[in-house]
């Protein structure tokens, strides 16, 4: 895992998306066991206290579930990981739409630029990559 992070949000925060995102690539699975907490802080070059705090949110979030003596295992609740994806995905989406429109671009500006990009990128090979 990468160790570059923003300044403007909090690391357990970047962690936690981090974390997010490699379930929603099934990088990490249902009922996988996360590494501990001293080895996440190593890997990450953070402090094991962030690592706790991004544990913790996720558990909050329903995404992880602690046993004790055993570890964080990402939760096994496919409608939690449902709903997880559709989350993020909505919130993509009004991310990039509020900067578009910051721009000054129209929703039908937007819809037809993302439509000509995603035809490109589908004759293109379908290089995800560039997604």
């Amino acid at each position: 895992m990468k160790d570059d992070f923003q300044t403007s949000s909090p690391i357990y925060l970047q962690l936690a998306d981090r974390i997010q995102r490699r379930i929603l690539r099934q990088e990490l699975t249902p009922g996988e066991k996360l590494p501990s907490v001293r080895e996440m802080a190593v890997a990450s070059n953070v402090n094991p206290n962030t690592v706790q705090r991004t544990y913790s949110e996720l558990e909050r979030m329903g995404i992880v579930e602690t046993r004790r003596g055993q570890g964080t295992f990402i939760t096994q609740d496919e409608s939690r990981l449902e709903q997880l994806r559709e989350d993020l995905r909505q919130q993509q989406i009004r991310t990039f739409v509020q900067a578009m429109g910051e721009m000054g671009f129209s929703p039908q500006e937007i819809l037809s630029g993302l439509k000509e990009y995603l035809i490109e990128q589908e004759e293109g090979g379908n290089n995800r990559d560039s997604v």
